[in-house]
């Protein structure tokens, strides 16, 4: 890793990616929020640089993080920070990023930085979740209505790629969705291309730890 901090630093990278595989788009601009710690004490860890270099791709051991603004800005990536409470059950290594690419999608994921390079990502979309980025992992965006679930499983079993856990959370009875499926196997691009065809599915993202 770079450092000087796991926590502060290779968590934050972990952060950064993570969002980035989750938008699946270009970013074309990131709006940062720290808060707790990485508020307090992240610019002298390179928090800022670390998570910047996550959303443009990076990895923890890249010599490129500290001058990640710098690449950014070559690349015409725009990022601004700004302080946040997210309340006292939040970690105090936290983020909160929205993005939005050049076509208008946007999206907005929580993470946490748990130490030793551990990551969490608390909140996508204004929904709680919980995932950890260890395992590939499928998020799904859809209408809370019948049959979502069967559809899914159905096509990672026919995949054969086994479920390591799968968590559901809805907004209301019938309201809007997001299935977090995280899988021991890597889910083809295919695959993920036709659940984003599926009735009453909005979007799909997709992390990779590789």
């Amino acid at each position: 890793m770079v450092g000087p901090s796991s926590s502060h630093t290779a968590g934050a990278v972990k952060i950064g990616n993570a969002c980035r595989k989750l938008f699946g788009e270009e970013i074309r601009e990131a709006k940062i929020y720290l808060h707790g710690s990485f508020a307090a004490t992240g610019k002298g860890h390179g928090t800022d640089r670390a998570l910047v270099a996550g959303l443009l791709g990076l990895g923890e051991d890249d010599e490129r993080i500290p001058e990640s603004f710098a690449l950014a800005k070559e690349r015409g990536m725009e990022f601004s920070f700004h302080t946040i409470s997210l309340g006292e059950d939040a970690h105090p290594n936290s983020a909160k990023i929205l993005m939005s690419s050049p076509e208008g999608k946007t999206m907005e994921a929580v993470g946490a930085s748990l130490g030793g390079g551990r990551i969490v990502i608390d909140e996508i979309d204004g929904l709680r979740v919980n995932f950890s980025g260890e395992f590939p992992t499928v998020i799904i965006h859809n209408v809370d209505q019948p049959g979502h679930v069967a559809e899914v499983t159905s096509m990672l079993q026919h995949k054969s790629i086994n479920i390591a856990t799968m968590q559901l959370y809805r907004t209301g009875r019938g309201g809007y969705a997001i299935m977090v499926i995280e899988c021991d196997q890597e889910v083809p691009p295919q695959s993920l291309q036709w659940l984003s065809k599926l009735e009453g599915v909005e979007k799909v993202g997709y992390y990779s730890p590789k």
